[in-house]
């Protein structure tokens, strides 16, 4: 018999990552950026110079390797980008602890 475990909203929690939350949100952030980079048919080269940032790390980065990249630094990469980012804090549901996401 197979044992299924049910996941939980954030895979790095699931890994037992002490840092999930804060992971979970560079992977969406990397997520958006690499959509967008895909859209406009953005290469890592012309994003790197655009970001300030070295290809390589630029890689790194959309390979979810984020060591030594801040969420400041992903939500920068946005703005490069021409996108808003919108920093909204609002109160958890009772009961429940705060959360940290990317939305739409």
């Amino acid at each position: 018999m197979i044992e299924i475990e049910k996941s939980s909203t954030n895979i790095y929690a699931d890994l037992g990552r002490a840092d999930a939350d804060a992971m979970l949100v560079k992977a969406q952030l990397a997520s958006k950026i690499a959509d967008i980079m895909r859209r406009r048919r953005l290469t890592q080269v012309a994003a790197a110079e655009l970001f300030g940032m070295p290809q390589p790390k630029v890689s790194a980065m959309l390979n979810g390797r984020f060591r030594g990249i801040s969420e400041e630094k992903m939500m920068r990469c946005l703005l490069a980008l021409g996108q808003n980012v919108q920093i909204v804090v609002k109160p958890a549901p009772k009961g429940k602890a705060g959360s940290l996401s990317v939305a739409a």
